[in-house]
């Protein structure tokens, strides 16, 4: 499948401010089953742009921009080919991992920075909420994993937030509702509190809503498992990751890969309103 997503991001303001550094964390991330055939940014106003890899291997673009202005307005369009998922399904059987998994030595060091809760401060209340979901098969992590996804689908409601930030496992809980991002989080706290690496993903959803030119950015969690690598779950959805999450970064908090990060000079009243489009299509393979 090649696909072409753009990504609109315009903030709007009552005058001219000054715009300090801002940090885009939106070119997908390549591999097996992922190529980005091409890439372009355009934004405004003037601006320096600097790419670097961060410590999750995620491609980052550090904007410096040039003059004040009175609106920023960021556009990523991405063209893109999604090449078959590895490991196939089929081969799942002979690999079924237990849960909790025992990883090897030699990755023990990072594993443990993935394993390592975010919010210490709500172990309590997912372990709480942890002992009333039922008890998956100890012969399958994966499918432990899932169980966990789908009991926060169907017992969080979801939620579209437009303010920044993401609630903690604790406030889900509480609350019964989320964004993509909060129940995100709160499978990956989840996971970690299991016995599962764990990290934060964010990035895009192809479907509907996005064909039709009205979503936004997207985020979910992987796992960490022996043999199978790091596994997509998508709470939102209640299931596994399929060929239509693009991912664009990975860390182990949510705020590691916030797509659009930076500030600028005046109050908080200056800042006149946030809109964001992402609109996905599918393209023809090259020459058909």
């Amino acid at each position: 499948m090649r696909l072409q997503i753009q990504h609109v991001t315009s903030y709007s303001y009552k005058r001219p401010v000054a715009l300090h550094r801002h940090r885009l964390v939106l070119r997908p991330r390549e591999g097996h089953d992922l190529r980005v055939e091409r890439m372009r940014l355009e934004l405004a106003p003037a601006y320096q742009l600097q790419w670097v890899r961060d410590v999750f291997g995620n491609s980052i673009a550090l904007v410096d921009w040039l003059e004040p202005a009175d609106t920023l307005r960021i556009v990523s369009d991405v063209i893109l080919e999604r090449l078959a998922p590895f490991p196939a399904r089929d081969l799942h059987e002979p690999w079924r991992v237990p849960f909790p998994p025992s990883y090897d030595p030699l990755e023990a060091g990072i594993v443990a920075v993935y394993a390592a809760p975010t919010y210490a401060d709500d172990v309590a209340a997912v372990q709480d909420w942890l002992r009333a979901v039922p008890g998956g098969d100890r012969d399958d992590a994966e499918g432990a994993i899932l169980g966990l996804c789908r009991r926060i689908s169907t017992t969080v409601r979801y939620l579209r937030r437009p303010e920044k930030g993401v609630q903690t496992p604790a406030q889900t809980l509480a609350l019964g509702s989320g964004s993509c991002r909060d129940m995100a989080t709160l499978l990956m706290e989840a996971a970690r509190l299991s016995g599962v690496a764990a990290r934060f993903a964010s990035g895009y959803l192809h479907g509907r809503a996005s064909q039709a030119g009205e979503a936004s950015t997207h985020a979910w969690a992987e796992v960490y498992l022996p043999t199978l690598g790091w596994r997509g779950f998508d709470p939102t959805i209640g299931g596994t990751t399929t060929a239509n999450h693009i991912v664009t970064g990975v860390s182990t908090h949510p705020r590691g890969v916030m797509p659009v990060s930076g500030s600028f000079t005046g109050v908080s009243s200056d800042c006149l309103g946030l809109h964001v489009t992402v609109t996905t299509s599918v393209l023809d393979e090259p020459g058909g």
